[in-house]
Protein backbone atom coordinates (compact mmCIF):
# COMPACT_ATOMS: atom_id res chain seq x y z
CA UNK A 1 0.00 0.00 0.00
CA UNK A 2 1.32 3.32 -0.44
CA UNK A 3 2.33 5.10 2.39
CA UNK A 4 1.85 8.62 1.03
CA UNK A 5 -1.42 8.44 0.53
CA UNK A 6 -3.63 6.84 3.06
CA UNK A 7 -5.71 7.73 6.42
CA UNK A 8 -3.94 7.41 9.74
CA UNK A 9 -0.66 6.29 10.88
CA UNK A 10 0.21 3.05 11.33
CA UNK A 11 1.63 2.81 15.61
CA UNK A 12 2.48 -0.30 16.85
CA UNK A 13 0.02 -2.04 19.25
CA UNK A 14 -2.44 -1.20 17.08
CA UNK A 15 -4.15 -3.09 14.16
CA UNK A 16 -6.16 -0.20 12.34
CA UNK A 17 -4.55 3.35 11.08
CA UNK A 18 -4.53 5.99 13.96
CA UNK A 19 -4.85 9.26 14.17
CA UNK A 20 -3.78 11.44 17.80
CA UNK A 21 -6.95 13.28 18.92
CA UNK A 22 -4.78 15.60 20.56
CA UNK A 23 -3.54 16.80 17.57
CA UNK A 24 -6.83 16.78 15.74
CA UNK A 25 -8.90 18.68 18.50
CA UNK A 26 -5.53 21.17 18.18
CA UNK A 27 -5.98 21.84 14.28
CA UNK A 28 -9.84 22.43 14.79
CA UNK A 29 -9.48 25.02 17.79
CA UNK A 30 -6.53 26.79 15.11
CA UNK A 31 -9.09 26.68 12.45
CA UNK A 32 -11.81 27.58 14.02
CA UNK A 33 -10.30 30.76 15.70
CA UNK A 34 -9.16 31.44 12.15
CA UNK A 35 -12.57 31.40 11.22
CA UNK A 36 -13.73 33.18 14.25
CA UNK A 37 -11.38 36.21 13.26
CA UNK A 38 -12.37 36.24 9.94
CA UNK A 39 -16.00 36.48 10.96
CA UNK A 40 -15.86 39.03 13.30
CA UNK A 41 -14.06 41.18 11.02
CA UNK A 42 -17.18 40.90 8.59
CA UNK A 43 -19.83 41.60 10.79
CA UNK A 44 -18.22 44.63 12.56
CA UNK A 45 -16.37 46.10 9.84
CA UNK A 46 -17.57 44.63 6.74
CA UNK A 47 -14.39 43.62 5.72
CA UNK A 48 -14.17 40.14 3.66
CA UNK A 49 -10.43 40.04 2.71
CA UNK A 50 -9.52 37.70 5.96
CA UNK A 51 -12.65 35.74 5.39
CA UNK A 52 -11.99 34.58 1.77
CA UNK A 53 -8.35 33.86 2.65
CA UNK A 54 -9.69 31.82 5.92
CA UNK A 55 -12.26 30.04 3.52
CA UNK A 56 -9.31 28.97 1.04
CA UNK A 57 -7.15 27.87 3.96
CA UNK A 58 -9.81 26.28 5.42
CA UNK A 59 -10.54 23.90 2.56
CA UNK A 60 -7.09 23.20 1.20
CA UNK A 61 -6.27 22.05 4.77
CA UNK A 62 -9.34 19.70 4.78
CA UNK A 63 -8.62 18.68 1.08
CA UNK A 64 -4.87 17.43 2.04
CA UNK A 65 -6.59 15.69 5.27
CA UNK A 66 -8.97 13.87 3.06
CA UNK A 67 -7.45 12.84 -0.04
CA UNK A 68 -3.71 13.08 0.63
CA UNK A 69 -2.67 12.23 4.38
CA UNK A 70 -3.25 13.74 7.49
CA UNK A 71 0.30 13.99 8.59
CA UNK A 72 0.74 16.63 5.75
CA UNK A 73 -2.00 18.62 6.90
CA UNK A 74 -0.72 22.26 7.87
CA UNK A 75 -3.34 22.85 11.12
CA UNK A 76 -2.13 19.09 12.28
CA UNK A 77 1.46 20.21 12.28
CA UNK A 78 0.75 22.94 13.73
CA UNK A 79 -1.39 20.99 16.54
CA UNK A 80 1.20 18.84 16.70
CA UNK A 81 3.92 21.31 17.61
CA UNK A 82 1.45 22.35 20.38
CA UNK A 83 1.06 19.37 22.08
CA UNK A 84 4.01 17.84 21.47
CA UNK A 85 4.76 17.22 24.87
CA UNK A 86 1.65 15.87 25.80
CA UNK A 87 0.54 11.79 26.32
CA UNK A 88 -0.93 10.73 22.28
CA UNK A 89 -4.45 9.78 22.55
CA UNK A 90 -4.84 7.55 19.85
CA UNK A 91 -8.52 7.38 17.85
CA UNK A 92 -9.27 5.08 15.36
CA UNK A 93 -8.64 6.52 11.76
CA UNK A 94 -11.34 4.45 9.62
CA UNK A 95 -14.10 5.92 12.19
CA UNK A 96 -12.91 9.46 11.95
CA UNK A 97 -12.99 9.92 8.02
CA UNK A 98 -16.40 9.39 7.25
CA UNK A 99 -16.68 12.55 9.27
CA UNK A 100 -13.96 14.14 6.95
CA UNK A 101 -15.92 13.21 3.97
CA UNK A 102 -18.89 14.30 5.43
CA UNK A 103 -17.47 17.93 6.01
CA UNK A 104 -15.94 18.10 2.79
CA UNK A 105 -18.68 17.35 0.54
CA UNK A 106 -20.56 20.28 2.89
CA UNK A 107 -17.69 22.42 2.01
CA UNK A 108 -17.89 22.13 -1.71
CA UNK A 109 -21.91 22.85 -1.15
Amino acid sequence: MNKFIQFGEDIEGFNIPVLNEREVRAAAGILFLLMFISIQLVLFNGDFLLLKYAITIFLTDLVIRVFVNPKFSPSLIIGGLIVKNQTPEYIGAPQNIKTKWLFAEIRFI
